[in-house]
């Protein structure tokens, strides 16, 4: 990779990195929103649920998008949707245009993401992939695991408005910057838009999510849930149906045929769902039960926060050097320790166990989650990456919407079974339910091919 690829990389990954970092930044800021609007915990969650919605809706259309149109044009303009959205959420007199100003930030960053993920590969030689998806792990693993530390730090001093105001900065430096050195890559491809697969995914997308989102406030047969899951569901069948034998579909879901790609994104989809399962649980732990404040829920996710941002390139050089199957066990087994200690010992004790159990558990994720991301992109055509791409951010915004509301709803079962308001308990089980996952995630990797180049050529002569 040439000097002048680094550096534009390096400008897309700060704009990305402030994108994603704003998903969970606003969950730290849900009990000031409810005392400020005075909101239900129902209402406010839209802030979270709202922006997580049209991300994952956009994220596949982006395949579509960077087939068609210049990498360039399509970054500007997707940086500068994310910064209109951030003004409006930073001005917004009412919660109602607030949720607005986050909708339209995830506009942008759903196109912002999977565009950083298509250069990176296609700037990357080979033998070099994880160390260049090292660099963009600072921003899809770094950024949404250090924002609830940021937004405790921020709200401690001052209002909820600083939370998108201070990131202007950065957007409007991105745009700047891209705007000067970005080159024009022409695309090559003319494809069709599919709007049966628009319509079907984007129906599918919604209903799941609602009902992941309404898992822990609703009963289980109601129709915001399970009225919910089965539109979602049947809406999944009929999109996987008609895409599969289009002749231009919305997402190549052929991909799914290179069984390493597949392997990837299911241990990648348990592992983000306990990692944002965590996001929630900690904050609950230490403002709920041992009654700190927000600032001081951000200090105990900092620590695993900064050895994520410091490991990240790491970890992408280690990939380029051992097999995927030996870095994903040894890292769910550092992972899995971390859960344990953090479900046996860290809920009965103080905030600095909690903090020390939580970088166990993210020294070990740090160890996975940029191979897997870089195993399952690298083991594709080029022209398959913007599917890919699509459709392994796709599935990670499910997770993260799963992993929260899942693990919620499993805390609020026990503390309801027990008749008590959120308790050590609770957030008990909530841990025992990420330790549940991990290992499930344990067993499908040791189905891993250990040897890449040999299982890329078997590939290639199946097609």
């Amino acid at each position: 990779m040439s000097r002048k690829q680094k550096f534009v990389l390096s400008i897309m990954v700060l704009g990305t990195f402030f994108g994603i970092m704003c998903s969970t930044m606003m969950n730290i800021a849900l009990p000031t929103l409810m005392r400020d609007f005075d909101l239900s915990s129902a209402r406010v969650q839209w802030v979270s649920n709202g922006y997580m919605l049209v991300n994952a809706l956009m994220i596949p259309v982006s395949a579509y998008l960077i087939k068609k149109y210049c990498y360039r044009n399509l970054f500007l303009i997707f940086t500068a949707i994310f910064g209109i959205g951030t003004v409006i959420g930073a001005v917004a007199p009412t919660f109602n245009i607030i949720v607005v100003g986050r909708m339209i930030q995830a506009i942008g960053s759903g196109i912002m993401m999977p565009l950083v993920n298509v250069m990176a590969m296609k700037y990357a030689t080979d033998g070099h992939q994880g160390a260049v998806m090292g660099i963009v792990g600072l921003a899809f693993n770094f950024s949404p695991i250090i924002g609830p530390s940021v937004a405790g730090l921020i709200l401690d001093f001052f209002s909820w408005r600083y939370l998108f105001i201070l990131v202007l900065p950065f957007i409007l430096i991105t745009l700047v910057l891209s705007w000067i050195e970005m080159p024009s890559l022409a695309t090559k491809e003319n494809p069709q838009f599919n709007i049966t697969g628009l319509i079907t995914c984007s129906i599918s997308l919604w209903f799941l999510l609602n009902s992941f989102s309404n898992f822990g406030s609703q009963s289980f047969l109601s129709f915001g849930v399970a009225g919910a899951l089965f539109i979602g569901l049947l809406a999944l069948v009929i999109f996987v149906g008609t895409q599969w034998h289009s002749q231009h579909p919305f997402v190549n879901l052929r991909i799914f045929r290179h069984t390493q790609f597949t392997l990837a994104v299911m241990v990648n989809f348990l592992l983000v769902s306990t990692m944002y399962g965590n996001t929630i649980l900690l904050p609950l732990l230490v403002q709920n039960v041992m009654h700190q404040s927000a600032f001081v829920s951000g200090l105990v996710i900092l620590p695993g926060a900064l050895s994520t941002g410091l490991l990240s390139p790491v970890s992408g050089k280690w990939f380029d050097r051992y097999p995927i199957r030996w870095m994903v066990t040894y890292g769910l087994v550092v992972d899995l320790f971390g859960t344990a200690m953090q479900a046996f010992i860290g809920v009965h004790s103080g905030a600095t166990f909690a903090a020390f159990w939580q970088f166990v558990r993210q020294f070990g994720i740090v160890m996975l989650l940029i191979p897997l991301q870089t195993e399952a992109l690298a083991i594709l055509p080029n022209d398959q990456l913007p599917d890919g791409v699509a459709m392994f951010n796709t599935t990670r915004q499910i997770a993260a919407s799963f992993g929260m509301t899942f693990v919620v709803a499993m805390v609020n079962l026990t503390d309801h079974h027990y008749h008590i308001g959120t308790s050590a308990v609770g957030i008990q089980v909530g841990f025992i339910t990420c330790f549940a996952i991990l290992c499930f995630a344990l067993v499908i990797a040791q189905f891993f091919h250990t040897n890449r180049q040999e299982f890329q050529h078997a590939e290639m002569g199946r097609e």
